[in-house]
């Protein structure tokens, strides 16, 4: 890899890649095949939080960080082939948020596709989402690669219908995910079964392609970084030949591989997780398949996020992350070991002071 550094930008150059750059929270993704005139390109924004203040006034942090990832996005040199939004466009599900929201990423150049988080959803349950963005999942093929997008992120009836007096006081009991009253995620029976159907037309030789908020895994329930029927989907995936899932939710770094499928997380454009306030007390506590986060930089507003690059070969992730103010990290997938590893762990000795103090 031939890494050149300048005040301004990073810029990654991998074999069979594309060469791009930048320090924004956006993913650029290149799904590479031995016909080369077959590989593609498409970008990844994820969680985003806009909220909502009062009358036209939002949170300019959020602001800030969607702003920038989509004009970084528009200035990708050769343009992706489409434009993915991972979910959490909005904090609490209004619509003065959404609109908001859509109407930033709404200057995205070329095909944006969109995946529900569940600040979009639990306060009418998809409802004005729909009438924005379309559809809470459904499916495409692109050059020969199978993409389905799932909303991964409802939870069982009861909670959803029966126990909160108001959709704002539900809304806000999910919208904590340190909060014991909320609910674990899941994509549900109606889903599963769509997706059943959907899979069996599919070559178990070509690419998959999953796009949810939640995981699709069970990492740390405590944090709903969980997902109910993680297992279920994850059978539905066993017959392909290479199957990646690609996830946002979590506002940090993570990989991990179940058999046949690779797991790889987007970064945020909010802001990290933990909370740098809290990352003292929650670092014994992170779920074990996290890799540190060697950027949670409490006096840095957005040491949240960075500039993620993916490829993925026949199906295998390979990452590459820039992170403002801080080493960057590749995350690559170990052919003799089957599994995704961070090829330079990041251990105390490369820690920024920040990171150690909280």
């Amino acid at each position: 890899m031939n890494v050149i550094n300048n005040s301004r930008r990073n810029f990654i150059k991998t074999a069979g890649a594309l060469a791009i750059g930048g320090t924004l929270p956006i993913s650029l993704v290149e799904l590479a095949f031995a016909d080369s005139s077959q590989n593609f390109s498409f970008a990844y924004i994820s969680d985003a939080h806009i909220q909502h203040i009062k009358d036209n006034r939002f949170v300019r942090n959020w602001d800030r960080g969607l702003i920038r990832a989509v004009a970084e996005t528009n200035l990708l040199l050769p343009k992706p082939d489409f434009v993915m939004f991972g979910g959490d466009l909005a904090q609490l599900g209004s619509k003065a948020e959404l609109d908001h929201g859509a109407q930033i990423l709404s200057a995205l150049h070329g095909d944006v596709r969109y995946v529900m988080g569940e600040h979009d959803y639990y306060l009418d349950l998809g409802e004005y989402w729909e009438k924005l963005f379309g559809p809470q999942y459904y499916s495409f093929d692109h050059k020969g690669v199978h993409f389905v997008v799932l909303n991964s992120i409802r939870t069982y009836d009861d909670w959803t219908f029966k126990r909160w007096p108001t959709a704002e006081q539900r809304m806000l009991e999910m919208a904590g995910l340190d909060n014991p009253n909320g609910s674990p995620f899941m994509v549900g029976e109606e889903q599963r079964l769509w997706l059943e159907k959907d899979l069996d037309k599919v070559d178990k030789n070509t690419p998959v392609v999953v796009f949810s908020h939640s995981p699709l895994q069970k990492i740390y329930k405590g944090w709903n970084f969980w997902t109910e029927d993680a297992d279920q989907i994850q059978a539905l995936l066993k017959p392909f030949k290479k199957v990646s899932v690609i996830y946002g939710h979590v506002h940090q770094i993570q990989y991990n591989q179940i058999g046949n499928i690779s797991f790889n997380s987007v970064m945020a454009t909010a802001w990290p997780w933990p909370y740098p306030q809290s990352y003292a007390q929650a670092e014994q506590y992170l779920p074990k398949l996290t890799v540190p986060m060697n950027r949670a930089d409490p006096f840095f507003e957005r040491d949240a996020t960075g500039w993620q690059f993916i490829n993925i070969a026949n199906g295998n992730a390979d990452l590459n992350f820039t992170l403002s103010d801080n080493t960057g990290r590749i995350v690559r997938y170990n052919d003799k070991q089957k599994r995704p590893e961070d090829t330079v762990y990041q251990d105390e000795q490369t820690r920024i002071i920040p990171q150690t103090h909280y």
